[in-house]
């Protein structure tokens, strides 16, 4: 069965209301559930080697999912992991004090981005998605994307069937 693994931003946890509205979606579509509890972590890179290994102790048929740190986390842990699948909420690519720079995977991403995000530039979120002709969804909302739960549910499910089989 595949697993969808859920990475939390720096400042929420591992059951915020964006990651409870997307377990509920992959739960409905017959999906593993396992969400990542960081909340003792602030380094990037220390939340990477945790997704890794509990990848590695856990689930071998993956889809990562994260929001803001945890997007940057699961998007570098993904070509390490061979995951199906990469699924991003304001990620925050390409910030200066983070280890990766380059994001490698090729296999299938898409993003999510606020237009008036006050954390991490829309551009990143643009540069990513332009060099790698990645799927990304704008909307008017901030960093925490809190009003677009609605619109991101039914763009996640759509996203997600593509991992059923």
């Amino acid at each position: 069965m595949t697993t969808v693994v859920f990475s939390h931003g720096k400042e929420s946890g591992p059951w915020g209301s964006k990651i409870t509205t997307l377990s509920n979606v992959a739960n409905d579509m017959g999906f593993g559930v396992e969400s990542i509890d960081y909340q003792d972590l602030d380094c990037p890179e220390a939340r990477l080697e945790r997704l890794k290994e509990t990848i590695a102790e856990k689930c071998n048929d993956v889809v990562l999912v994260g929001s803001s740190m945890g997007g940057y986390v699961s998007l570098a842990a993904a070509s390490q992991i061979s995951a199906r699948g990469v699924f991003l909420m304001a990620p925050a690519l390409y910030l200066p004090n983070y280890k990766v720079q380059r994001f490698p995977y090729d296999g299938y991403v898409s993003l999510v981005h606020g237009w008036n995000d006050e954390i991490v530039p829309i551009e990143n979120s643009l540069k990513y998605a332009r060099h790698q002709k990645a799927q990304l969804l704008l909307l008017n909302d901030g960093h925490r994307l809190a009003n677009s739960k609605s619109v991101i549910s039914p763009f996640f499910r759509n996203w997600l069937e593509k991992f059923r089989y």
